[in-house]
């Protein structure tokens, strides 16, 4: 008779930073490692202990212990300490595409200087499971993924009844939505189940008992896994010996100590045929919706504001920038990957979640800071170095040339602000500074009538914001540094249509000619409109817009609401009263800023007043530990006023409305949302996800009890039918909730909450978010067609990345003053980076379908192109010039002959 296997893996879930702060967790991070290699040395039947699946570990590690990385690099090459392949573990909704691939490239880039990464996409407590990660394990080498959340375990033979979120086995075909397919493995006993194994025999009977009964309810083979080990476990010293009294109790047991890469070996050959297969994105939509861990997208804002803005400036201003700029032997490899590995680890699901204790996210605001100061380091430096090559030379001796570059993989429209030094003079020059300064002061008071013009002498309409004498200072790469005053005029312009990484130059000189405005935007006190849009404010504040297209009239937009919050960091949970304070209840004053041929803005206030917390019975439930769910506190009687004041922007050339909102809270335990009442009749709706426009219904499943249904999100969500659109844009805003009464799109802007939550009472007063905030999101209507739904898809992406500028000088150059690096002519095609290649002297793109069809792929270039995965691998079998629905595609560009 053949034996049933448990496989034992000794691991140790280590969040790097969660209810103590990140030093209390590494030193003891040092002591698990030592203990190990003690181990290793100790007891030969010890096979190995699994790192938890982060290489970060061992960079943590080896800042305490330096002089023992010989003796962990033998213990990886022997197989007794198994690593990688993932740099940290992420969460997966809230970090963007790339930074997902980046966090797989890094892990397997530092686990291959070792020896093996453990071939496993590891994801054992994520807050939900992307549904892309079929294809992205694939495009990584990766055939397997282990996951906690988000499929029910019906356990075997059990009637499985909705195939996307059930199994009937904790092993599973795990298919994403472009039909890629790999094994899943669901911890359905939890990564724990085989924790502290007793060595008395009682007490290991009693325990085998449960636990195997525990694990066959649910296995779809003879192969049991038993993870020996749960959060921050240090290593069982005597599981040897554990085993052994377990292979004496259990003759029809075979108990090994073991490692993933024999366990998947074994598994793989012995399973069955009747494999569930589940589908796309796993969020566990099928339990009572208290526990799906969503309300973790609007903790603490603040910080998934500063990732997005880290985010857009490494991948979409730094990277550009740096490989239009830069030969692939200058191109700073080195500097880009330091600001990655500072923004990864941010990134783990305890961090960027916004669920740790105050002193774990005031240390993620400084790497969020040191990562953006690189990022800005390496894009400006490499955008001084790209102007430096156009030819600016066609400009007028007194003009003062600029470049402005699209750095995005979109046509883009917008804003750009600019600051221009019309004089300076430097502190070397004759003078004291005072006397410098007054002759400054003495040009700006002379200043001559301005304009600025194009490449082709044609006037561009601009806005002068500013003028000052300021100071400033130069830092030559061959000389001391060089202080000097200059006259700085901030000025803006529209940029009309600029192709994917394109750069224009203009000059910014004296006025050759009568300037005569000429209007596009029509505004009035409280309507302003273009050619596709009519926006009224109504005496209530809400707006009423028009999309004069479809004719397509929406009404209580822009409408702000209020909620008690008596949850924690993790769960939204509206205190007893049920009270919400709306914006249209309370008075509002509206201006218009500006009306001029840039485009429109009104500046919207609205006073509202709510209680400044909840009552002293949230305080006294908190410190109970009281489940969420079974709280009773209500809003405090008094009132604290909550002024939110929103400029509304309309472009002339543009579809997209956009809104920036500053608010200077002052209240506590409390939500705040802004609201765009659709009123469309739709099921469902889409919204953007990593390497995904995901479909999600508007209505959870029926045994859904938790009155909200909050929904991750990345750049924007849409709702629609065959008639018209709505589209809502944002910038680090990643929750937002489908109201099914009305199709209302709420999108989440404060969640201030007092406690971390979870296993027991951790006070986090930083998590009430006091202070000054600003927001920035979108709104754009659309027809019924795809192609409009798609084109505000890319502009609501756009958003958030601004023009890169420049200011230059007139020299001759090699690049045309107006021109395009690379060019793209696939709408559905999202670019997601473009960057030099990590192992050659090429180029790699990298994006995926907006859509679900099988569209051609135009990226025109001299250069050749393959297809390659993640690791610049080449795909033979993949074509370069066809997107597959919903596929993610990199291509390798380089010189014909060289690679």
């Amino acid at each position: 008779m053949t034996k049933k296997k448990v496989f034992v893996i000794s691991h140790s879930h280590w969040d790097r930073e969660w209810y103590m702060p990140f030093e209390q967790h590494h030193m003891r991070l040092v002591t698990l490692i030592d203990n190990l290699l003690d181990v290793f040395k100790n007891d030969s039947d010890f096979d190995s202990f699994h790192l938890d699946g982060q290489m970060i570990a061992l960079d943590d590690y080896l800042a305490v212990r330096p002089e023992r990385k010989p003796e962990l690099a033998a213990a990886i090459k022997a197989g007794k300490l198994r690593i990688g392949p993932f740099y940290i573990l992420q969460d997966d909704f809230l970090i963007s595409p790339e930074s997902n691939v980046r966090n797989m490239i890094i892990g397997r880039d530092q686990a291959r200087e070792y020896g093996q990464e453990v071939p496993l996409g590891y994801f054992p407590d994520t807050f939900g499971n992307m549904g892309q990660t079929p294809q992205m394990m694939t495009l990584a080498n990766l055939k397997t993924a282990a996951f906690g959340r988000g499929v029910t375990p019906t356990g075997f033979n059990n009637q499985v009844g909705d195939a996307d979120y059930a199994s009937q086995y904790s092993e599973m075909w795990w298919q994403g939505p472009d039909g890629t397919r790999i094994l899943g493995l669901l911890f359905a006993n939890w990564y724990s189940n085989g924790n502290e194994i007793p060595v008395e025999r009682t007490a290991a009977k009693k325990f085998w008992d449960q636990k195997l009964a525990d694990a066959e309810k649910f296995a779809s083979t003879d192969n049991l896994l038993m993870m020996n080990g749960v959060d921050h476990q240090p290593v069982q010293l005597d599981v040897t010996a554990a085993i052994k009294v377990a292979n004496e109790l259990y003759p029809d047991y075979e108990f090994i100590h073991s490692n993933f890469t024999d366990y998947l070996a074994t598994l793989s050959a012995d399973l069955p045929k009747d494999l569930s297969t589940i589908h796309g994105e796993l969020t566990s939509q099928e339990t009572d919706g208290w526990y799906t861990l969503a309300n973790t997208a609007s903790s603490r804002v603040y910080l998934k504001q500063e990732n997005t803005k880290n985010e857009r400036l490494l991948e979409n201003r730094a990277e550009p920038l740096a490989a239009m700029a830069y030969p692939a032997a200058d191109y700073p490899h080195d500097r880009l990957r330091y600001a990655w590995k500072l923004i990864l680890q941010n990134h783990p699901h305890d961090s960027i979640c916004g669920c740790s204790v105050d002193e774990v996210h005031r240390e993620m605001l400084t790497r969020f800071a040191k990562s953006q100061e690189v990022a800005r380091f390496v894009a400006h430096d490499a955008l001084t170095t790209l102007t430096a090559k156009i030819n600016t030379t066609d400009f007028n001796e007194q003009a003062k040339p600029f470049v402005v570059v699209n750095t995005t993989g979109f046509t883009k429209t917008g804003l750009t602000r600019i600051v221009v030094e019309w004089d300076r003079i430097a502190f070397s020059a004759t003078g004291t500074i005072q006397e410098q300064r007054h002759q400054l002061e003495q040009r700006l008071a002379e200043l001559p009538e301005l304009m600025v013009v194009d490449a082709h002498g044609q006037s561009v309409p601009f806005r002068l914001i500013d003028q000052q004498v300021a100071f400033h200072y130069d830092l030559p790469k061959d000389r001391f540094r060089d202080p000097f005053q200059a006259i700085e005029l901030t000025i803006e312009l529209n940029v009309v249509n600029m192709p994917a990484f394109a750069w224009r130059t203009l000059a910014l000189q004296p006025a050759t000619q009568t300037l005569v405005p000429n209007a596009m935007v029509k505004a009035q006190p409280r309507l302003i409109s273009n050619e596709w849009l009519k926006i009224g404010v109504e005496d209530d504040g809400s707006l009423t817009i028009t999309n004069r297209e479809t004719n397509k009239t929406y009404h209580q937009m822009l409408v702000f609401e209020d909620t008690g919050d008596m949850g924690n960091e993790y769960i939204y949970r509206q205190t007893a009263d049920k009270r919400a304070y709306y914006s249209t209840d309370f008075p509002m004053e509206v201006r218009v800023v500006h009306a001029d041929e840039l485009g429109s803005e009104l500046e919207l206030i609205n006073y509202l007043e709510v209680p400044t917390s909840a009552d002293e019975q949230l305080a006294k439930e908190t410190h109970a530990i009281v489940d969420i769910t079974q709280r009773t506190a209500q809003r405090s009687t008094q009132k604290v006023p909550l002024t939110i004041t929103t400029k509304i922007r309309l472009n002339p050339n543009s579809r997209q409305i956009q809104f920036e909102s500053h608010v200077n809270n002052q209240a506590k335990d409390h939500r705040l949302r802004v609201l765009f009442k659709t009123a469309l009749t739709a099921e469902t709706h889409v919204a953007d996800s990593i390497y995904e426009t995901v479909t999600r219904a508007n209505r959870p499943a029926k045994n859904w009890q938790n009155p909200t249904n909050p929904q991750h999100q990345q750049a924007f969500a849409c709702v629609f039918n065959e008639a018209n659109g709505v589209t809502v844009g944002n910038l680090g805003l990643n929750e937002y909730e489908i109201l099914p009464a009305d199709n209302t799109i709420a999108l989440t802007m404060l969640r201030c909450v007092g406690e971390m939550g979870d296993w027991g009472y951790f006070a986090t007063p930083e998590a009430q978010c006091q202070g000054a905030f600003t927001f920035n999101y979108s709104l754009e209507l659309t027809d019924g067609s795809e192609a409009q739904r798609i084109a505000s898809y890319q502009r609501a992406q756009g958003m958030q990345t601004p023009f890169s500028n420049q200011q230059t000088w007139q020299h001759t150059g090699t690049l045309e003053a107006d021109d395009q690096y690379l060019t793209l002519a696939t709408p559905e095609f999202a670019v997601t980076s473009l960057k030099r290649a990590n192992n050659s002297a090429g180029l790699t793109v990298r994006g995926y379908n907006l859509s679900d069809r099988q569209v051609p792929l135009k990226v025109t270039t001299s250069l050749s192109k393959q297809a390659v995965n993640f690791f610049e691998e080449e795909l033979p079998e993949v074509t370069t010039d066809t997107l597959m629905p919903m596929e993610i595609k990199t291509l390798l560009l380089t010189e014909a002959g060289r690679a």
